[in-house]
C-alpha cells in the first residue's frame, strides 16, 4: 500500500517548513502512531548527534552536515580564514575584516590597536561579538580600547565603517546557501534572498546606538521606528534581492561582478571545510550567509549561519522563504510515494507477526531477535523456580537462532568486500604563484578529501566524530544547545577514522527509483557516478560550484584547491574585462553623438568617432 513522504520536525519547527511540506502532500511524524525510523526528513535548528548520522537508514535524510561549525561559529570561522590566508596568501581571503579572538589573542589585538592609533589617517572602529551568541546578541561597538568590556569569549573584529547607504540606511544581504553535497562539492544559491535594514540612519557619532550599526531583524523589530516609513526604505526592515537587483540597476553597478564576487566568498569560505566533512549523501544543509557592501561596492562577509531564521515577520518574509524552503525540498528530488520506506515497514511487519505466532506460548519471550545477556541475567538473579532455567534456554536458543538469521540476511544484502581496494591516496602540489603574486612566497598543497562509505542501518561503525561549539544559528535555542563549551577549531578537534579512507564506497539505494537492495560498486562505476553533472538550476537554486569542467573534475576524489582557486580567478577576471568592454562602447556611443564631425578627404567621408571605434 502506498504511503505519503514523512517529516518530522525537533521542538515544533519552523512553522514555514510545516506549511510548504502539508500543502505538498507530506504528512507529519506522530511518535505514538508511527515507528521511531518510519520518516523521511528530519528537520531540526540545532546540530544532530554522531549517532543520528550513523544509524541514517537508506530513506532517510537530514538538514545539516556533520562538522561544519568550522564556518558556523565565529571563533572557527576566523581562525580557519586566518589559516587560509597564511596557506594562499592575503590577497585572496581578503574577503573578511581583521578578527581577533579575546582573549587569547589580546596582546596581538593591543600591538594592532596601537599601530591603529599611531596611523594618520581616518580613524579606526571596532566591533565585539560573543563567539557562542546569535541573533546580534551581545554585539557592540568601541573606538577607544577603555571601552572594551566583556565577560565571555569573544571575537573583536576592524568595523567597516564605510557601509554603502541606501537613503542614509545601512544595510547588509542574507545570502541562502544550499550545499547538497560535499562529496562532491556541490554549491547552489537561491536567487532571492533578503536585504536587512537598520532603522535609524547611520552615524559614526553614535556607537551605541544599536538600530543604527546592527541589521539584525531580532534586534530592529523592537525599534521605534520599524514601523515608520523611512524614505526610500519604507516600512519595517527589509526587501527581497530582487527590488535591490532593482536599485542597483537604477545607480548603473555592474551586477554580475558584484554577484561573482560574493559567489567567490561564499565557494572561498566552503573550502576552508569542505576537505573535513564526511560523505554522507543524505544529507543537505541550508546556510545563511550575511554579506556586507561597502561603499567601493566590494562584498565583506559578516558571519555564516547554520539554522537561518524562517520566521515569517513580514511580506518580504512570506515572498522569500516559502519559495526557499519549496525550492529546497524540490532539490532534495524526493518522489510523492517512498516504496523503500513502506517495504522495509512491511517486512518489519511480517518479522514480527511470525515471531509472534511462533512463540505466542510464552508472554515472556521477546517480539524482536535482540534481547540481552543482562536482562538474561537479571531474570536468572530475580527469579528461582524450577521454570526460569528452561525458559533461559529458550531465549539462548532463540537468540543464537536470531543471530543466525540476521547473518545470512547481511549476506544477502553486502556482497564480499575487496580489501585491496582499501587504499588511503594523499598528494600534494607545487607553490600557487596565481592570484598571489610575486611578492608571496607561500605554498599551496592540494587538498586531500577525506571521505567515509555510506553507511547502511545494520552495519554499525563506531567512530569518534566530535562536534563541539555554538554555531551561529537564527532560531530560538535552548538552554542545554546554548551551553556547548567552546574549544578549538572543530576541523582539527574530529579526527578521520580509518574507515574514512577506504577506497570503496557503499551506495545508497535511489529514493526515486524505489530500490532496496544496496550495491557495491566499483571505483570506476563511482567515478563515473560522481561525474555526473547536477543539474544548473532548481526553482531559484542556482548552481554556483561546480561552474565549469575543470571545477567538475577539481572536486572529484580529492579537492584540488589550485584549479579551483585559478577557475575563480579566471571567471572574474572575465567578467570585469567585459565590463570595461562595456564601459568604453557606451563612451563611444556617447562621443557619437555628441562628435559628428566627417573625415576629411574621401569622397563619402565618415564619422571620424566610427573611424576610432573601428581602429580599436
Amino acid at each position: 500500500m502506498a504511503a505519503s513522504l514523512v517529516f518530522r520536525l525537533h521542538d515544533k519547527g519552523p512553522d514555514v517548513v510545516r506549511e510548504v511540506l502539508l500543502e505538498r502532500g507530506w504528512e507529519e511524524y506522530d511518535e505514538e502512531e508511527r515507528e521511531e525510523e518510519d520518516w523521511n526528513l528530519y528537520w531540526r535548528g540545532s546540530m544532530f548527534r554522531n549517532s543520528e548520522y550513523l544509524n541514517l537508514l537508506p530513506w532517510q535524510r537530514l538538514n545539516h552536515h556533520p562538522k561544519t561549525a568550522g564556518i558556523t561559529r565565529k571563533d572557527f570561522l576566523a581562525r580557519n580564514l586566518k589559516r587560509m590566508r597564511a596557506t594562499l596568501g592575503s590577497p585572496l581571503y581578503d574577503f573578511s575584516p581583521t578578527a581577533f579572538i579575546l582573549p587569547n589573542d589580546y596582546t596581538r589585538f593591543l600591538s594592532e590597536y596601537n599601530k591603529q592609533r599611531l596611523t594618520k589617517g581616518a580613524t579606526v572602529y571596532w566591533i565585539c561579538k560573543p563567539v557562542g551568541l546569535s541573533r546580534g546578541r551581545g554585539i557592540f561597538i568601541f573606538e577607544d580600547i577603555k571601552d572594551l568590556v566583556y565577560d565571555c569569549s569573544v571575537i573583536v573584529q576592524r568595523y567597516i565603517s564605510n557601509p554603502l547607504l541606501i537613503s542614509g540606511y545601512k544595510f547588509d544581504l542574507r545570502i541562502y546557501v544550499c550545499v547538497k553535497t560535499f562529496y562532491p562539492l556541490t554549491v547552489y544559491i537561491h536567487q532571492e534572498g533578503l536585504v536587512r535594514f537598520a532603522t535609524e540612519k547611520y552615524n559614526l557619532s553614535s556607537l551605541q546606538n544599536l538600530y543604527a550599526h546592527l541589521t539584525n531583524t531580532s534586534i530592529n523589530k523592537f525599534g521605534p521606528f520599524y514601523t515608520t516609513q523611512k524614505e526610500r526604505v519604507g516600512q519595517g526592515c527589509k526587501w527581497t534581492m530582487s527590488k535591490f537587483r532593482h536599485f542597483l540597476h537604477c545607480q548603473d553597478v555592474n551586477q554580475n561582478l558584484l554577484w561573482q564576487r560574493i559567489n567567490n566568498i561564499v565557494t572561498l569560505t566552503l573550502l576552508t571545510i569542505a576537505p573535513s566533512v564526511p560523505s554522507y549523501p543524505n544529507c543537505v544543509e541550508l546556510f545563511g550567509f550575511d554579506i556586507l557592501v561597502d561603499v567601493k561596492f566590494k562584498p565583506w562577509l559578516l558571519e555564516v549561519n547554520n539554522s537561518p531564521a524562517l520566521t515569517l515577520d513580514c511580506q518580504a518574509d512570506i515572498t522569500v522563504k516559502k519559495r526557499l524552503i519549496g525550492d529546497l525540498i524540490d532539490l532534495m528530488n524526493y518522489t510523492m510515494v517512498d516504496s523503500l520506506r513502506v517495504k522495509a515497514f512491511q517486512r518489519q511487519a511480517h518479522r514480527k507477526s511470525y515471531h509472534h505466532a511462533n512463540y505466542s506460548s510464552d508472554a515472556s519471550l521477546p517480539l524482536l531477535p535482540k534481547f540481552k545477556e543482562a536482562e538474561v541475567r537479571r531474570q536468572r538473579k530475580h527469579n528461582q523456580s524450577s521454570q526460569t532455567l528452561p525458559r533461559l534456554k529458550n531465549i539462548r536458543h532463540f537468540e543464537k537462532k536470531s543471530q543466525r538469521q540476521s547473518k545470512q540476511s547481511s549476506q544477502t544484502h553486502f556482497p564480499p568486500v575487496d580489501f585491496s581496494r582499501m587504499t588511503t591516496k594523499t598528494s600534494t602540489n607545487s607553490a600557487l604563484n596565481l592570484m598571489l603574486g610575486p611578492h608571496s612566497g607561500t605554498n599551496v598543497s592540494v587538498v586531500n578529501r577525506h571521505t567515509c562509505p555510506a553507511l547502511a542501518p545494520w552495519l554499525r561503525v563506531k567512530r569518534s566524530l566530535r562536534e563541539s561549539g555554538v554555531t551561529n544559528c537564527d532560531e530560538t535555542e535552548t538552554e542545554a544547545e546554548a551551553e556547548c563549551p567552546a574549544e578549538t577549531d572543530v576541523s582539527s578537534t574530529i579526527h578521520d577514522t580509518p574507515e574514512q579512507s577506504l577506497g570503496f564506497r557503499w551506495k545508497l539505494p535511489d529514493i526515486n527509483r524505489g530500490s532496496n537492495r544496496l550495491k557495491e560498486i566499483s571505483l570506476e562505476e563511482n567515478e563515473a557516478l560522481n561525474r555526473h553533472v547536477p543539474p544548473p538550476r532548481v526553482g531559484d537554486f542556482i548552481r554556483t560550484f561546480p561552474f565549469n569542467k575543470a571545477t567538475l573534475k577539481a572536486s572529484q576524489n580529492e579537492l584540488d584547491v589550485k584549479v579551483i582557486i585559478q577557475e575563480l580567478h579566471k571567471l572574474t577576471g572575465q567578467l570585469a574585462k567585459s565590463e570595461r568592454k562595456r564601459k568604453r562602447e557606451e563612451e563611444n556611443k556617447d562621443g557619437e553623438e555628441d562628435f559628428d564631425s566627417l573625415l576629411w578627404g574621401p569622397k563619402d567621408p565618415p564619422l571620424i568617432s566610427q573611424c576610432l571605434k573601428n581602429n580599436k
